[in-house]
Order: structure tokens, then C-alpha cells, then sequence
């Protein structure tokens, strides 16, 4: 059976709350679960249409009613947390998954209440930079010190992992094979580069205190690159799982 159209095991909703995996509604892998799938969807990977619209609906209207309003700070704080509120309040309605519409209103709060405290609009997005240096920092040292983030993921998603039942140690008895670890390590740079990238161009947007190309950049540089990055990490994985299966028997002639 194929494992997009299979019925989800009692234990499965544990997944819900490890870093975003959620599948969409549409039974597709989201966030880094997707590096594991048999084939790869940006829009499956960035959670559908809903997860996209619900993590690109606060920061379109922060700077949208920002610019509308004449540079006025709190009507573009009421629109871009509302539209987070909503997000969580619809989902409550509909018993659907909370994990991505509660954690992307988590960091709207953050922002909303960091900007409304200072009076200065770019501290909106002050707490994503953090985010994205803490998450550069943290990604670089996981291969600096041999257990890169892309290994520890794909361990424990696996088939045989402590999610579906497996041992723990399947998390990590990768690391006996010098090629995976390099695979694996290799698979994680695309996510210390889209960390750097963001923190190069949108740094200096923040320190000038130019609010519009600021949230402009931080869309752009929001779900196409963190799919990207998981397309890039997709394709070694895929490669590393195509190297360690078993050869093909030839038919006889």
C-alpha cells in the first residue's frame, strides 16, 4: 500500500508535536518529515495551501496595513496577530491539526508584543532573526561535532524509529557508516546556508529600519527557501537510501 494513502497508526499523532510534522490534510509529509518521503512535494513540505496561507496571512498584513495606514504601528499589530488568532480559532472550529497555525501565533505574539513595548516597527520581526540565528548556530555545531541535523531526523522518522515503535538507538546507528555521515552532513549545509542567507540580507534592512523590504525580504526568504532547503536535503537522502538498498536480482535470459 502506499504509504501516502495508508490509515494512520493509533500512535501516530505524537508526530504532532515534533517541529511542524504534521502531514496536510492531503496526507503529504510536512517539514523536515519530508526529507523521509518516497517522493517529494514542495507544497506538501511547507504544509499545503492552508499551512502556507497561515504562515505567509501575518507578515503579508503587518506590512501591507503598515503601509496603508501612513507607517502607523497598531493597526498593522491588530491585523498581523489577528490573522494569527484566526488561523488557530478556525482550525479549533474544524478539529483539525493546531501544531503550525499555534506555533506560527506563538512568534506573531512574540513580535507583536516585543514592537508594541518598543514603539519601532522592525522589532515586528526581531524575533525571527533570533530564531534564525539560534537555529544557524545550532544546525553549523551538529556537523561540526559528527551528528548533523539531517541524520538525526531521517533516524528518527525511519521506518524502523522510535516513532513507529522501533528501537531509539535507529536514531543514531547511522553514524557507523562514514558514508552516511558524510551524506548526512552534507544534507544538512542547504539549512546552515538558508540561515545565514536570511540573517545576511535581513539584518541590515533591521539596522537601517526599513520596515517595508524588511517584512518583503522575510517572506521571500520564508517558505520557497526553507523548500528549497528541504528539496536539496531530500535529494541526498534519496541518494543515501538508494546507495544502501540491496541490488536488484537481474532477470535470467
Amino acid at each position: 500500500m502506499d504509504e501516502t494513502s495508508r490509515e494512520r497508526p493509533a500512535d501516530e499523532p505524537v508526530l504532532d508535536a515534533v517541529d511542524g510534522v504534521t502531514p496536510p490534510e492531503d496526507g503529504g509529509a510536512r517539514g523536515m518529515r519530508a526529507i523521509t518521503a518516497e517522493q517529494f512535494s514542495a507544497l506538501d513540505a511547507v504544509g499545503g495551501v492552508r499551512g502556507a496561507v497561515e504562515a505567509v496571512a501575518p507578515g503579508l498584513l503587518f506590512v501591507v496595513v503598515y503601509l496603508l495606514a501612513g507607517q502607523r504601528l497598531t493597526p498593522a499589530l491588530v491585523a498581523a496577530g489577528g490573522a494569527a488568532v484566526l488561523a488557530v480559532l478556525v482550525r479549533l472550529v474544524q478539529r483539525t491539526p493546531l501544531t503550525q497555525a499555534f506555533s506560527g501565533v506563538i512568534g506573531v505574539a512574540v513580535g507583536v508584543v516585543w514592537a508594541w513595548r518598543t514603539g519601532d516597527a522592525g522589532d515586528y520581526f526581531a524575533y525571527g532573526l533570533l530564531v534564525n540565528a539560534g537555529y544557524l548556530v545550532g544546525t553549523l555545531v551538529t556537523i561540526l561535532v559528527g551528528w548533523p541535523l539531517v541524520g538525526l531526523v531521517v533516524g528518527l522518522f525511519r521506518n524502523d524509529g522510535p516513532l513507529t515503535g522501533g528501537p531509539w538507538s535507529a536514531v543514531v546507528d547511522w553514524r557507523r557508516d562514514p558514508v552516511l555521515r558524510r551524506r548526512y552532513a552534507l544534507a544538512t549545509w542547504p539549512w546552515v546556508g538558508m540561515f545565514g542567507l536570511r540573517l545576511a540580507v535581513q539584518l541590515p534592512l533591521y539596522w537601517a529600519g526599513e520596515v517595508a523590504w524588511l517584512g518583503t525580504a522575510k517572506l521571500a526568504m520564508g517558505l520557497p527557501l526553507t523548500a528549497l532547503a528541504l528539496w536539496l536535503s531530500w535529494m541526498l537522502v534519496r541518494g543515501s537510501a538508494d546507495a544502501a538498498a540491496p541490488p536488484r536480482p537481474r532477470p535470467d535470459r
